[in-house]
């Protein structure tokens, strides 16, 4: 489905993945569920709809649809970024794991 703004329409959909260091199987349980949820306020902060998602336990999947005045390497960064110092706060042992 196409979004519009002032002068264009535009659908910029995009698979992202990515990784803990060392592929370190660490999300499972409350930690994957928390990543969920934390990824949609992310998103919705933004503007960016979260489309479809997955948290295995080694990696995450997400398909986004990101409007074009956003780069995808400024709003990937964002997620993670923000999503990492969120859950240290909260899970302060995860630390440790990704060292």
């Amino acid at each position: 489905m196409k979004e519009n703004l002032a002068h264009t329409a535009w659908e910029c959909k995009y698979h992202v993945v990515w990784v803990p260091k060392m592929r370190r199987k660490v999300m499972f349980g409350r930690l994957r569920k928390e990543i969920g949820i934390l990824l949609r306020r992310l998103c919705e902060y933004k503007g960016v709809k979260l489309l479809e998602g997955t948290a295995c336990s080694d990696h995450i999947h997400v398909f986004l649809s990101i409007p074009p005045k956003y780069s995808v390497s400024g709003i990937v960064g964002y997620l993670k970024g923000k999503s990492a110092m969120i859950l240290f706060e909260k899970f302060s042992n995860l630390k440790r794991n990704f060292k």
